[in-house]
């Protein structure tokens, strides 16, 4: 397992080099922050897990049996969040030392202590602080003080610091603007109401993301992660490249489950990645490749990483609505990856996998059992369920379907293990949250929503491309390192408004816009903490691969402009015959791009040609008649000559 030559996963070839365990866990510790944890070992450690597990438990019970103020609820869940990031996270790196065993330092428990006592306090004397309003007392300021402040500093442990640096302006402009007593009127807003720390996205946390993440963590522990793999190479592991396309197909559907590109990387392209390298790709694509998918996953339909939902609050749209839009986006964007990894492998004339080493049909049929867990949640979902009961239904069905197969079934070590698993994955999107509802609490109170709004249609000057670039680089700036769900929150409190009601966007496109700019964050360099782990595992240049993935998620890119320009490409304001045009010129399009790119159609194309089938595919992408026609009059005139000349060059 520690050597370098050796796999990370038993079942890879053991004639590829790729990397090993150590090297995933070297480079994750160097560029993630949620892999530095402190080193908790015997008794202490068996203590944490159990209290991690007791608190998904709580969980479950707050949402299922209670009827709590939400001004009790939240406060509740971000102080325990803060106990249990305190305990798990030191405050450098190079904390993270085997010499360090069960240990935590004094400052560590006094500000866990602290913190966490802030928002227990206003928990206790709820009503007596909501009675006070503004006129909040000097105790109060200062416990509110201090529970941002620690709040800030688990965010800075757990996800990094460009989030707190925006938040931190957001601040000072607050204070700024506050008028008479603004220390006062800002604390008081930003802690003690619910357009704050604890509003909509903590709101939406504790309630509706934390079942999801423990439903995720129920759900791998069937082994459905498995079961998608060998789905997978049935479907097209003896295709040219075929462990390329089964690393598409496969992490499209693990990604959409568990919500994380970085951990579906790490899980998915231990298989996947000595695949690939041994079928004949260079280590920084398969690398890329697997990334790119695993990124992808997380605006997969159904699930999308527990997103939808999110957008669903957040919108005001029905969850079944969010579905039924985002399909043709995320099958451009695998379709796009697919294309790609096809057009590679016949340049290079890589060959698949025998099928006599592939699973048979036969073989997997008889644990499709496993997706009655996702089945079910969707259907209890559009059936009129509340999102919580669902998700908590859902996750006692993977609990029931484990008992099937002897291998996964659910012992107490594994039930308490997922349990855990759900707490710690938690922890990072809670306190992303609360440092996201800083920033919403902000523009709320201080009408800076309008100020931001003006500034970017006068920078446009009402150009919708303009504005939308401009959404992008926020999006991408402020997604690195931040899980994709607090970047979303993030991007639709400041920045989708300014899409909707300055650009008069649709709110859907808008919301889906920034979302998908935040998921890309995780594969554009410099932080492109997915792409890194798959170079981990290849055994590649870290930043060459983040390069390749982020030119194989090019659809990424250009799909959320079509999508803004063209409304009608997710069913908005549209007809049958229209969106069918849509979706044809879409896919002929995507594949121009791809040829462009790979350079690959039935032979090696010229660069002439790869520049004119570029131009083809963005006009096939652009919205109207006439770029759709001139798109694919080009697409099959060069279509025809390469054929000509292939035939030239066999006779």
């Amino acid at each position: 397992m520690e050597e370098k030559n050796k796999n990370i996963h038993p079942g890879s070839e053991p004639d590829v080099e790729v990397g090993s365990q150590a090297d995933v866990d070297a480079i994750m510790k160097k560029f993630d922050r949620e892999s530095n944890v402190r080193p908790w070992e015997g008794i202490p450690a068996m203590v944490i897990k159990v209290l991690l597990a007791a608190f998904s438990v709580f969980m479950v019970y707050m949402n299922l049996f209670t009827v709590w103020d939400e001004r009790i609820r939240r406060p509740l869940f971000l102080g325990l969040v803060i106990l249990f990031v305190f305990i798990l996270y030191p405050m450098k790196k190079s904390y993270v030392k085997p010499q360090k065993v069960n240990r935590i330092p004094f400052y560590d428990i006094l500000l866990a202590v602290a913190g966490a006592g802030s928002f227990f306090y206003f928990v206790i004397n709820n009503r007596t602080i909501i009675d006070h309003a503004t006129r909040i007392n000097t105790v109060e300021i200062v416990l509110g003080i201090i529970g941002i402040l620690v709040l800030a500093e688990c965010c800075r442990r757990v996800t990094g610091i460009p989030i707190l640096l925006v938040a931190g302006c957001f601040v000072i402009y607050a204070l700024m603007n506050g008028g008479k007593h603004p220390l006062r009127k800002t604390v008081y807003n930003l802690f003690y109401t619910t357009t704050g720390v604890i509003g909509t996205p903590v709101g939406v946390c504790s309630t509706y993301i934390v079942l999801f993440i423990i439903f995720g963590a129920f759900l791998e522990a069937t082994g459905i992660a498995e079961f998608f793999i060998q789905c997978a190479n049935c479907l097209a592991g003896s295709a040219a490249g075929g462990p390329a396309k089964v690393s598409v197909i496969s992490s499209a559907l693990c990604g959409m489950v568990s919500g994380s590109s970085v951990g579906n990387t790490v899980t998915t392209g231990s298989v996947t990645i000595p695949m690939m390298k041994k079928t004949g790709y260079p280590g920084a694509f398969a690398g890329a490749v697997e990334a790119a998918a695993s990124t992808g996953g997380q605006i997969m339909p159904p699930i999308m990483g527990a997103a939808a939902f999110l957008m669903a609050e957040m919108v005001g749209v029905p969850y079944s609505n969010i579905v039924v839009v985002a399909i043709l986006p995320a099958v451009l964007y695998f379709l796009g990856i697919f294309l790609m990894v096809h057009l590679r492998a016949k340049r290079l004339g890589l060959k698949g996998i025998p099928r006599e080493q592939l699973p048979k049909a036969k073989e997997i049929l008889p644990k499709v059992y496993l997706l009655v867990p996702l089945v079910a949640l969707i259907y209890l979902i559009t059936s009129g369920f509340t999102m919580s009961r669902a998700a908590i239904i859902a996750t006692l069905l993977c609990i029931v379907v484990s008992m099937v197969d002897k291998e996964h079934r659910l012992t107490p070590k594994k039930f308490l293990d997922a349990l855990e698993t759900g707490a710690k994955n938690t922890l990072s999107i809670a306190v992303a949250c609360g440092i996201a509802g800083i920033i919403a609490g902000v523009v709320t109170m201080t009408g800076l929503g309008q100020v931001l709004i003006s500034a970017v249609v006068g920078i446009s000057k009402g150009n919708l491309l303009v504005a939308l670039f401009l959404t992008m680089l926020c999006c991408i700036i402020l997604g690195m390192g931040v899980p994709t769900t607090a970047t979303y929150i993030i991007m639709a409190t400041t920045c989708a408004p300014i899409l909707t009601t300055g650009m008069g966007l649709n709110a859907l496109c808008a919301s889906m816009f920034v979302f998908y700019f935040g998921i890309v964050a995780d594969i554009t360099p410099p932080v492109a903490l997915a792409a890194y782990a798959g170079s981990a595992i290849a055994k590649a240049d870290p930043m060459k691969t983040a390069f390749n993935a982020t030119r194989l998620a090019i659809a990424a890119f250009l799909i959320p402009y079509m999508f803004c320009l063209n409304p009608a490409m997710m069913l908005i304001d549209t007809n049958a015959a229209e969106f069918v045009l849509i979706v044809i010129t879409s896919i002929v399009g995507m594949y121009a791009i791809a040829v462009a790119l790979e350079g690959y159609m039935v032979k090696v194309l010229n660069p002439l040609f790869r520049v004119i089938l570029a131009a083809a595919g963005l006009a096939l992408m652009y919205p109207g008649l006439v770029t759709d026609i001139a798109g694919m009059a080009v697409v099959a005139v060069i279509l025809v000559i390469e054929i000509g000349a292939k035939k030239h060059q066999k006779a």
